[in-house]
Formats: structure tokens, C-alpha cells, sequence
């Protein structure tokens, strides 16, 4: 399976009726994703997510890969540990899953994200243009368009703050798990390669060895 990456914008780039919402953790997992458009609780979640208000599943799913960093910080209430952030400006790279979807689907995603209801578009004007729009001061309220995939904008969201700017936070076995799950589900890549991703990402590295978050996947184990 291919690994896509982003044509940077090289231009403002107008409206569009689609994106790809690039998910870089627990949106990874359709089943999860499917809670956040149709409606639902995830398994495991404690949360009921009202879903989009267009139910419709993602057009395409693919498999992307990021110009930046992902990162663990702050205390998730559903997970425990700390939450994956993106910082598009840190050196490496980061590895998702890329949804095709409308520009409401993609607005409502983000407001349950943040606790909110969803009913309104976003505007994407200033991302558009600047590849950045910080639209509120939540951890996920930060938009992000690393750039264009198929001539379709790619956007994705995260906390306002860089990866220097906060304490990072080991993240629980239970929520790498899932990160593992869904890179795994996504296509292109290995368990002892995920393994090596997610054990060397800020937050995790120095608490978390390659070999342990591989057993996450079949043991369910770690520290």
C-alpha cells in the first residue's frame, strides 16, 4: 500500500468541497472515526458522540505521512497518560491516516474533539492561505493544512503550543495500543516498525523500548 505525503501550498487554495482529515491517533481506527460521523460510543470509551451532521462514511482512507512530529502531553480524561499532539514544525516525520470527507464532516469531527457540538462550517480561509489558523486556544483547536493531496487540501488539527512549549506526558498502554492498532489498520506499515514509530516519539521515548509497545499489540502489556 502507498504511503502518501502532501504537496506543500505553493497558493492560497480555494474553497473546497472535500478534504482529507488527516488523523495522526485514535481517528486512525475507523471504528472510532465512525463514532465521531454516525454517532455512537466507541468501544472501550466512556463518551457518546453525537456524530456529523452528514452520517456518510469517509469517501477514501489512505495512508499519509507528515512534515513534523508526534508528541505525547497533557492528561487525557479517556485514555489516561498523555494525548498525541502534532507539531508540524518539529524535524521528522509523522505517520496517519488520511479521511476523505466533506468540509462539515471535517467541522464536526472538530467540535467534538473539543467537547462541542456539531452544526457549524469552519472557515478555512486563513489555513488555506497560511497553512496555519489557530481558531481557538483548545488543544485541538489549531488547524493545520500541511498541504495538498490529489489537488484536495489536507488538514488535520492540534494543540496551539509547540512541542518545547509544554511538559511532555507518557502515554498509557491502553491509548498506544490503539495508536499501534491504527497504524497497523491503515495499511503500509509493520508492528515492529509501528513498534519503532511510537517508542521513539516525545513523551514515549526513554519510558517505552520498541519491544514493548509490539507487545501492546498481541499481550496487551507495557509499564
Amino acid at each position: 500500500m502507498v504511503v502518501h505525503t502532501a504537496t506543500p501550498l505553493a497558493r492560497a487554495v480555494p474553497a473546497p468541497g472535500r478534504v482529507w482529515y488527516a488523523s495522526y491517533a485514535s481517528n486512525m481506527h475507523m471504528d472510532r472515526l465512525a463514532a465521531y460521523i454516525a454517532g455512537g460510543t466507541p468501544v472501550g470509551a466512556a463518551r457518546t458522540y453525537p456524530g456529523c451532521r452528514d452520517r456518510r462514511a469517509p469517501e477514501r482512507s489512505i495512508a499519509v505521512e507528515l512534515e513534523g512530529t508526534l508528541y505525547f502531553a497533557t492528561e487525557s480524561a479517556v485514555w489516561t497518560g498523555g494525548r498525541g499532539f502534532y507539531d508540524p514544525t518539529a524535524p521528522g516525520s509523522t505517520r496517519g491516516r488520511a479521511h476523505l470527507v466533506t468540509v462539515g464532516q471535517m467541522s464536526d469531527i472538530a467540535a467534538q474533539e473539543m467537547y462541542g457540538k456539531p452544526g457549524a462550517d469552519l472557515d478555512l480561509t486563513a489555513v488555506l492561505r497560511d497553512g496555519r489558523d489557530e481558531q481557538g486556544p483548545g488543544r485541538y483547536e489549531t488547524l493545520i493544512c500541511p498541504g495538498t493531496i490529489e489537488d484536495i487540501p489536507v488538514l488535520t488539527f492540534t494543540a496551539p503550543w509547540t512541542l518545547h512549549d509544554v511538559e511532555l506526558l507518557t502515554p498509557s498502554a491502553a491509548y498506544l495500543r490503539y495508536l499501534a492498532g491504527g497504524l497497523l489498520e491503515s495499511g503500509p506499515w509493520q508492528e515492529q516498525d509501528i513498534a519503532e514509530y511510537l517508542a521513539s516519539r516525545p513523551g514515549a521515548a526513554g519510558t517505552w523500548t520498541a519491544e514493548q509497545v509490539r507487545e501492546l499489540l498481541t499481550a496487551g502489556t507495557g509499564p
